[in-house]
């Protein structure tokens, strides 16, 4: 069995390691900050006992995880790893910094991930002598619950390395899903308009974002409302992935970011772990409260939705992904209620696609033109799922 390297010990870091060494594996850590890997030994230490105190672990079984998890200070401990992940930083010059280091230290066939979630693979692996080992192994926080990973070979990825590394995943009981070296993969390409549009929405003084979260929850059945979200993910992480998806994208305005959320970025309001976000989360705050007005949270959770099938539509007619992985992607990734693109079928393929144009003829901008995918399936009849 492979030995696991992790590159970081935050909590991604951290929780990859854990499912890493919960699956058998001997696993090294490694951070250069002392305080991070002793922070993620307690909280690993804690993660199992609390596991085992529910019985969801008997207690030989937790030492025995916490025993094979070793948490290292050099690189040096990786020489026998058979793959190591990194996840660190969303630093393009960073990462491609420990990927060169990393090359001279492990083996020959030892297979080198990233778990970016926005950056280019490829534009990583060109660090290496070997760029044919490097691949994409994008997990969800916090990755000891999500079921989805992301596997993605870059250009330069041997024939091979991406299914060796997907059946591994896998039988660490991951849901993996393939997807092409493009800015945001599946999940945080397609899910920028659930953000995006929110706060579109909300800058045209249309509602309030207690309003908009009720819509996107009470009628459209999301677990977390966009503003929620974006206070409970950090407004700093979510601007920053939508900011590098837009700049990767050579500034498609589907992406563009909001000055709104730039300037609560700015301004320290990160959200849920500052105490502030778009709502105020001090004891006794006053927050605003949702206008249940049922026409109108219908005609804001159609214009979000919309935005968001177009955009997985997309997704499969730049052949990103399968039809299947993109909807699979959605509802395990990010928790969405269906598959966007089965959504699509339900609500009519045509009737997207008037909606969509109906966005573009009021606002006469790119933002919201039509998938051609979209246009072509309407004009045959067709459906994605052909039932």
């Amino acid at each position: 069995m492979y030995k696991i390297g992790i590159i970081g010990a935050g909590s991604m870091g951290a929780g990859i390691a854990q499912v890493a060494a919960t699956a058998g594996h001997e696993v090294f850590v490694f951070d250069s900050n002392q305080t991070a890997l002793e922070r993620a030994q307690a909280n690993l230490l804690g993660s199992l006992n609390k596991l085992a105190e529910k019985g969801k672990l008997d207690d030989a079984t937790a030492k025995a995880i916490f025993g094979r998890t070793y948490f290292v200070n050099e690189l040096a401990a990786f020489g026998e790893t058979g793959l190591v992940i990194e996840a660190i930083v969303e630093d393009l010059a960073v990462k491609k910094s420990v990927f060169k280091e990393l090359e001279s230290i492990v083996a020959a066939d030892c297979i080198l991930a990233t778990n970016t979630s926005s950056l280019s693979v490829a534009a990583i692996a060109s660090a290496c002598q070997q760029p044919g080992r490097v691949l994409g192994i994008h997990f969800f926080n916090p990755a000891t619950l999500m079921q989805l990973v992301e596997v993605i070979p870059a250009v330069q990825t041997a024939p091979g390395i991406a299914k060796q590394a997907k059946l591994l995943i896998e039988s660490w009981g991951k849901l993996v899903v393939m997807a092409k070296d493009t800015p945001g993969f599946i999940v945080n390409r397609v899910a920028r308009p659930y953000y995006g549009e929110a706060l579109r929405i909300l800058e045209e003084g249309i509602a309030d974002i207690a309003t908009i979260d009720w819509a996107m929850t009470a009628l459209g059945g999301f677990r977390m409302g966009p503003f929620t979200l974006m206070d409970f993910i950090g407004n700093d992480i979510n601007y920053t992935v939508t900011e590098t998806v837009f700049q990767s994208f050579f500034y498609d305005p589907r992406y563009k970011p909001s000055f709104t959320q730039k300037r609560l970025s700015e301004a320290g309001w990160l959200g849920r772990k500052t105490g502030r976000g778009y709502y105020d989360y001090a004891e006794g705050a006053q927050n605003p409260v949702a206008k249940q007005d049922e026409e109108l949270g219908r005609v804001i959770f159609a214009r979000i939705l919309m935005m968001l099938i177009n955009e997985a539509a997309d997704a499969l007619y730049m052949r990103i992904a399968s039809r299947d992985d993109i909807d699979l992607a959605m509802t395990k990734g990010v928790n969405y209620p269906k598959g966007l693109l089965r959504w699509a079928d339900e609500i009519g393929i045509e009737n997207c696609v008037h909606m969509l144009d109906a966005l573009h003829a009021e606002y006469l901008e790119d933002r919201y033109r039509c998938s051609p995918l979209l246009r072509k399936m309407a004009k045959s009849h067709q459906t994605f799922y052909g039932e």
